[in-house]
């Protein structure tokens, strides 16, 4: 009599900790001061040819096929202008870097602060259930075979969330940026916690988003190993008050109370590229 011998199961705890991401556009947010002193010492006549080829430039750049620009008059103390940026790679953000610091404007501009990340969809369900399924089939981690599975997973869902990998720039008129992190503390580290328990919350997380999908569009952007914060969240809605209601009641969640860090909140008001110099005469 024949037996079938079957792999043994592969145990939760030795499974991968790190989830599934699926990354897509590369995003740079570039914070900048007017040197208005110096802009406005200029004549009238040099101003307006200055500003003429920076809002070319930009509405060439607003229509980038390989994705799009924004403008947005920054409000409070921490810069005068944000220029946030989608683009396919890192060596297209690098171009439009070079081109914008081409300008002449680029001589009555500086720098407050910067942000490079891509945009990133995290798969904390579909990564229990892959890592449950190989595991189950006897299926070692990152075995070639555990590879091969893992790759046609993620290259199903690249294909099916393509959109939100590369999204047009949002229409709204207002935006809110801010970087954050997870802690890592002694008391609470977010890295420390099993996987199901991270989903877990994740989703009760995710769910406070979804109430507001039809007032506010969120663009989530994975930044470790590209800047100083973990993530970079992009919100752009009509009416501001909606971001103040969302990360507030989002505060409350789980996730948030407990492990998460946010860097400097940067809010502006879109400035379309055709009005830059309207916008540049005050």
């Amino acid at each position: 009599m024949s037996t079938v011998t079957h792999p043994p199961e592969i145990a939760a705890e030795h499974l991968p900790a790190v989830p599934l991401t699926l990354e897509g556009a590369s995003m740079l947010h570039q914070m900048l001061r007017v040197r208005w002193t110096a802009w406005k010492q200029l004549a009238d006549s040099e101003r307006a040819d200055i500003a003429l080829e920076a809002s070319n430039m930009l509405v060439e750049m607003e229509r980038e096929a390989s994705g799009q620009s924004a403008i947005f008059s920054l409000l409070g103390h921490k810069g005068d202008l944000i220029l946030v940026h989608f683009r396919r790679s890192f060596d297209e953000l690098n171009q439009a870097e070079r081109k914008l610091a081409g300008l002449r404007l680029w001589d009555y501009l500086e720098p407050s602060s910067s942000y490079l990340s891509v945009v990133e969809l995290g798969l904390y369900d579909s990564s229990l259930k892959t890592y449950g399924a190989l595991a189950a089939r006897g299926i070692a981690p990152f075995s070639p075979e555990w590879s091969a599975e893992i790759e046609e997973v993620l290259a199903r869902q690249r294909e099916a969330m393509a959109p939100r990998l590369y999204p047009d720039m949002p229409p709204h008129k207002y935006l809110c940026f801010y970087p954050m992190d997870r802690k890592r503390g002694e008391l609470k580290n977010w890295y420390r916690l099993p996987m199901a328990e991270r989903q877990r919350q994740m989703h009760a997380h995710g769910m406070v988003g979804r109430r507001y999908a039809g007032e506010v569009k969120q663009i989530i952007s994975g930044s470790i190993g590209f800047d100083d914060w973990e993530w970079g969240v992009d919100l752009f809605a009509d009416d501001p008050l909606v971001f103040k209601k969302l990360i507030y009641e989002m505060r409350f969640d789980e996730v948030s109370a407990d492990y998460a860090l946010f860097g400097t909140f940067y809010v502006g008001i879109r400035c379309p590229a055709a009005d830059l110099g309207k916008w540049l005469g005050g």
